[in-house]
């Protein structure tokens, strides 16, 4: 299989990942080859199951993670299907800097004062997840235009115990949050972001196979973005966070859509594990 993917382009690690996801095999076994001492290795699927799933990694360019229906984020392993996107290792820095924000401004974000968290986009969940899991005592919000989408997430709140404590909202953006006017804390997002004019020269497993609502971003990629600077202050508390996930040199941009939209204050800049400008963070004037 690994020589299969390096003939086809494919990167050979995805069948060690795809093991992982469906066998009681580790990385470290893999890696080591230390699974040729077991006698038994527990499986979700047959060889000839696996041999199927992984013949349509090679034909269809299916992701890997759809083609288990699972993806490894943060400490949490998630249901993904072709209806979310695949949540990227990068995103995960998104909760990192909500956490650390929060514990620099311990009296503002004190777990005593009701907490309204929104995840805007939430696709399979998982940042509403991330926020959940680090803010046992607020109330999160996921929300998503996609009922599909919306049905992954809450299979994966129940599996991961978190469901009573996120409520998961089909509507456009904040639609139907009205009743949040005023009452946000913080408002986290992982918009669309990417030129249209881009999105067909993407690998194929994302051009093919990933939900294009969630990945186009408009004409500058900055549609959602631009919407996200002009609405959020009217749900976002004095003080309130925003923060959103950018494409490679959209910062400068965003922060300058901020200045002008006159009713935020120091904003920063975040870089992923890559050094890659990923980040945006602002706060409610």
């Amino acid at each position: 299989a690994r020589k299969q993917a390096i003939a086809n382009n494919i990167d050979p690690n995805d069948v060690d990942w795809l093991l992982q996801a469906v066998t009681d095999l580790s990385s470290l076994s893999l890696r080591m080859g230390l699974f040729q001492d077991k006698t038994i290795i527990n499986s979700l699927k047959s060889l000839p199951e696996l041999d199927q799933l992984w013949q349509r990694r090679l034909q269809n360019r299916l992701p890997v993670q759809y083609l288990a229906e699972t993806v490894f984020w943060r400490r949490f392993q998630l249901k993904v299907t072709p209806a979310v996107l695949i949540p990227r290792p990068e995103t995960e820095l998104i909760v990192d800097i909500v956490r650390e924000v929060a514990d620099s401004n311990k009296s503002f974000f004190s777990p005593q004062q009701q907490q309204n968290w929104v995840d805007l986009g939430t696709g399979s969940g998982a940042i509403a997840l991330g926020l959940a899991d680090s803010f046992p005592q607020a109330k999160i919000y996921g929300v998503d235009s996609s009922p599909a989408a919306l049905e992954v997430a809450q299979e994966n709140a129940i599996a991961l115990g978190l469901d009573e404590q996120i409520d998961f909202c089909c509507s456009n953006w904040w639609d139907k949050l009205e009743r949040l006017k005023g009452k946000v804390t913080g408002m986290i997002s992982n918009p669309p972001y990417i030129p249209s004019a881009e999105i067909p020269k993407l690998q194929l497993e994302v051009t093919q196979h990933e939900p294009h609502s969630a990945l186009d971003g408009g004409v500058d990629g900055l549609d959602s973005i631009r919407y996200l600077v002009e609405s959020a202050p009217q749900y976002l508390i004095s003080g309130g966070i925003w923060l959103v996930e950018i494409a490679i040199a959209q910062s400068d941009l965003v922060v300058e859509l901020l200045n002008q939209q006159g009713e935020y204050d120091d904003m920063k800049i975040f870089s992923d594990l890559n050094g890659i400008e990923r980040f945006v963070l602002a706060y409610r004037s």
